[in-house]
């Protein structure tokens, strides 16, 4: 019962910690699995909105005419395109089976000629297993088979374009392939929301004007009526197959590491191999024997977005890593001192005793024993509280890890007690050692810190798979650091200004002032609770701010203006519809040559690239491009070429020679390109990985001698206001599967696929959800730090009562003594999170996230910070209140003893 009463007083404190044990635990075991599953969501998340605009792998096939005979009818030609995609489904990865769905399969007759009452034009008619549904048919119904005569349903557009009506009749023949000579029947029109084939088919939801009259059309069939029509035609068509990689959660974890991402890259190419094999076995007498049913067929080719996909998600998953570590890596921090903090509590509240037991003869060990006896309950409830906690996250829980770190803030207590009640801690020994080894300790973690700075900035950013520990322990290292030089650096001041309050009246702020620098030393766990804190809290704020902003400009640096059409020069036709289109005000030409320049004295430059700008009309459609402004100040160059220089050795003044198209152009180094021109968004579409650092830039006035063959890449610019991303992908026809058209990108839909990006909102989240549990975790430790150090500052309080001091000056006294540790704190931790990106180095490169021309400005949360300081100050501000009244309730004699002489 005796024993019981000593240990009731301290049941709080074992609540507490066991409840940090249970965190401490839960967060440690459960970390790789929590990394695991939000690796998976992103990735998952990543592969399917690549998948939006065009299948992952698109399988492509030519065929020829049937021969006469035999008795394939043209209605299995639908089971011949199937048969086919389950054969592509099945050259797969074990692992994957499942995860590849053929989710299109189309053949498509190109560029038929018509004649209709809105002019004559062209129709393609296609065939595709992923038409849309009967629901979508507004009026009659789908193609099909065995009706005498081809059939064919239109979008509501097209047939409000080309005047058709259900029923009627359209005849194919002149102006487009040759031997055509059949009559198709419209029975259908369909609506045309925003599916995927109407996507990737855009003149299947509306036609495209025709430079002369008429239109480009397109409308679905049957697939027997596009074999009709070959056989008339005589040419070759091509069967498209769109596949696409659908993960679910198990196998999204399973690949979204490196190791996992290495696999599937395997896969990817085996099956795509395999693919080709089967689609063309080999023949009885050798060769290969290619056949889509009965037709003869060619190999089969394979485009695939998903490499290039994986690769960039796991360049930015690493970073992401980094960002998930430093918020993980906080939270540990926190924990553990506010662990800290409570030992120290429940030590202080048994130390009297622990004392007395000494003198009796009990050892230091024995009491430290004793104590691990009486927290170990609440440590084993932890441990289990934490491990089932953890085991929430899914698969891949590091349980030993759990243990280890339960063990730990179990062993908290009885250390801290075995070191308060040692021989060396009861006489009190103050020798100048003790100095010397508090220098050295410090100077250590200085030390520490600095190495991890230097090991991150040395090794970069880490390949492995899973978390990467120097990462994660850098940032505590800096804290510690931090604290170091806090607990240095701030005293000085603070006794200037204690010297300054001695010449003024009053006592109060004098004796306030000394004590706050007395007690810097002892300070320190709630320095660094509050450094820690704010510098992940700060540090987030500003991973958050730049992924957003940095996000936001990289897409529009991709888009380069409102819209942007790449492969203009080879496609002019579309470029001209583009730059008449509706909602278009300006539009800008800009083009690329790949050179290789020759000096005066016949030394080559280098891979240069040259790039022409339509100044005029940049100036005209965005008045501040640097871009449009350097183009159009060149002088004149005596004959050749006036150019900008960048990032080549060739100077100002010189001749340069260059071959193009047979031909030799000269230019003349005018001067430099600035920072702004070249970091224009007028040239982002135009940048490559493989691009070469030599730039010049001239006016594509000066380029009229060079063919538009001769362009390695071509450009249009497109301005305007509420450009519709339907009308300009109309405008950009894809007649046949595997047509090369150009790119066009649209900076609405640029930002769109920016902001559902998942994977930067699960790096956001994570780290927000890490940095409100560390915050709730600090405003714990300083709870218990300030009662821990409370007993002193009563003390404090109590004497000047005893000399008149009134409630108002102890509330003063409580407030001074406080506030320079906050301020401290507020300044390091907010300085330390500003400075971190920096000091990470090359293991924080956000420009994988956000793709623009240089680096991401760093956007601070203002907001964010400020709310965190003033919640210390809130926090402060309620301690001397509570503090106060409880000074005012309590008698002096519960506060003072005679003959203590521990201040």
């Amino acid at each position: 019962m005796r024993r019981w009463q000593r240990i009731r007083g301290d049941i709080p404190l074992f609540v507490c910690l066991a409840l940090l044990t249970a965190l401490i635990t839960a967060v440690t075991a459960a970390a790789p699995a929590l990394l695991d599953e939000l690796a998976g969501r992103a990735f998952a998340a990543r592969l399917a909105q690549t998948q939006q605009s065009r299948p992952g792998i698109t399988y492509t096939a030519s065929f020829d005419v049937a021969e006469k005979g035999g008795d394939h009818a043209p209605e299995y030609f639908a089971d011949d395109l199937t048969a086919a995609a389950g054969v592509l489904e099945d050259q797969v990865d074990a692992d994957l089976r499942g995860a590849f769905v053929t989710d299109s399969a189309r053949a498509v007759l190109p560029g038929a000629g018509m004649d209709l009452a809105s002019g004559p034009g062209r129709l393609s008619l296609l065939y595709a297993a992923d038409a849309p549904p009967k629901s979508r048919y507004v009026e009659g119904r789908a193609p099909r088979e065995h009706t005498g005569s081809p059939e064919m349903a239109v979008s509501t557009r097209t047939r409000d374009a080309l005047k058709l009506r259900v029923g009627q009749s359209v005849r194919l023949g002149e102006g487009g392939l040759r031997d055509i000579d059949a009559t198709v029947v419209v029975v259908g029109v369909f609506a045309a929301p925003d599916t995927r084939i109407l996507r990737e088919e855009p003149l299947l939801a509306a036609p495209s004007p025709r430079t002369g009259g008429g239109y480009e059309a397109m409308a679905l069939t049957a697939p027997g009526a596009i074999l009709e029509l070959q056989a008339q035609a005589r040419v070759r068509l091509t069967a498209q197959w769109g596949v696409r990689l659908n993960l679910d959660d198990e196998q999204a974890r399973a690949y979204a590491g490196t190791e996992g991402r290495a696999r599937l890259q395997r896969a990817l190419i085996a099956s795509s191999e395999l693919a080709a094999e089967q689609f063309c076995p080999m023949s009885t007498f050798g060769g290969l024997a290619c056949q889509l049913g009965r037709q003869p067929a060619t190999g089969m080719d394979v485009d695939t977005v998903l490499p290039a996909a994986v690769d960039e998600f796991g360049r930015q998953w690493t970073q992401g890593q980094a960002v998930i570590a430093f918020g993980l890596a906080t939270l540990a921090v926190v924990a553990l001192a506010a662990a800290v903090v409570t030992a120290l509590l429940a030590l202080r509240r048994r130390l009297d005793v622990h004392r007395l037991q000494r003198a009796r003869g009990a050892s230091a060990f024995g009491l430290a024993a004793a104590r691990a006896g009486h927290t170990l309950p609440g440590a084993l409830l932890g441990l289990a509280a934490g491990l089932a906690l953890a085991a929430l996250a899914g698969e891949g829980v590091a349980t030993a890890r759990g243990v280890l770190a339960a063990l730990g803030c179990w062993l908290l207590l009885p250390l801290v007690t075995f070191f308060a009640v040692r021989d060396g801690a009861l006489l009190h020994a103050k020798s100048p050692s003790l100095r010397g080894r508090r220098v050295v300790a410090e100077a250590a973690l200085l030390l520490l810190a600095a190495a991890g700075v230097w090991a991150l900035h040395a090794r970069g950013t880490r390949a492995e798979a899973g978390p990467d520990p120097l990462l994660a322990a850098v940032p505590a290292l800096l804290g510690f650091a931090a604290v170091v030089v806090l607990v240095r650096c701030y005293p000085p001041p603070v006794r200037l200004l204690a010297r300054w309050a001695a010449r003024r009246r009053g006592a109060v702020a004098l004796v306030a002032l000394l004590r706050a620098a007395k007690e810097a030393p002892a300070r320190a766990l709630a320095l660094l609770v509050l450094v820690v804190t704010l510098a992940g809290a700060v540090f987030g704020g500003l991973v958050a701010g730049t992924l957003t902003d940095g996000r936001v400009e990289g897409a529009r640096w991709r888009a380069g203006a409102d819209a942007a059409y790449l492969g203009a020069e080879a496609h002019p036709r579309a470029a001209e519809q583009l730059a008449r289109a509706r909602g278009v005000r300006h539009s800008v030409r800009v083009a690329e040559l790949r050179i290789s320049p020759r000096g005066a004295n016949g030394s080559g430059v280098g891979s240069t690239v040259l790039i022409g700008v339509d100044s005029e009309a940049l100036r005209k459609a965005a008045p501040d491009s640097a871009l449009g402004h350097a183009a159009a100040a060149l002088p004149a160059a005596d004959g050749a070429v006036p150019v900008l220089t960048r990032g080549g050795t060739a100077r100002v003044g010189e001749l340069l020679d260059a071959d193009v198209g047979g031909r030799t152009l000269k230019l003349r180094v005018t001067g430099t390109l600035s920072d702004a021109a070249a970091g224009d968004r007028a040239l982002g579409p135009l940048a490559r990985a493989d691009r070469p650092e030599r730039v010049l830039l001239t006016d594509l006035r000066g380029l009229g001698a060079v063919q538009r063959r001769d362009f390695d890449e071509s450009l249009l610019l497109l301005y305007g206001e509420s450009l519709r991303a339907g009308d300009l992908r109309a405008l950009v026809p894809r007649a046949e599967p595997d047509a090369g058209t150009g790119e066009l990108r649209i900076l609405d839909e640029e930002l769109a696929r920016v902001s559902e990006d998942d994977l930067a909102g699960v790096l956001i989240r994570a780290h927000t959800a890490t940095t409100a549990l560390a915050v709730a975790l600090a405003l714990l430790a300083l709870v218990l730090e300030l009662l821990l150090s409370a007993p002193a500052r009563g003390r404090t309080a109590a004497r000047l009562r005893t000399m008149g001091l009134g409630d108002r000056q102890t509330a003063a006294l409580h407030l001074i003594q406080l506030l320079p540790m906050v301020l401290a704190a507020v300044a390091g931790g907010t300085a330390l999170g500003l400075a971190l990106p920096s000091l990470l180095g090359p293991s924080l490169d956000l420009d994988e996230f956000t793709g623009g021309p240089a680096d991401p400005g760093l956007h601070a949360d203002a907001l964010l910070t400020t709310v965190l300081a003033g919640g210390c100050a809130t926090l402060v501000l309620g301690a001397v209140a509570l503090e106060t009244w409880l000074g005012r309730r309590r008698g002096l004699g519960a506060v003072l003893r005679v003959g203590r002489s521990d201040e």
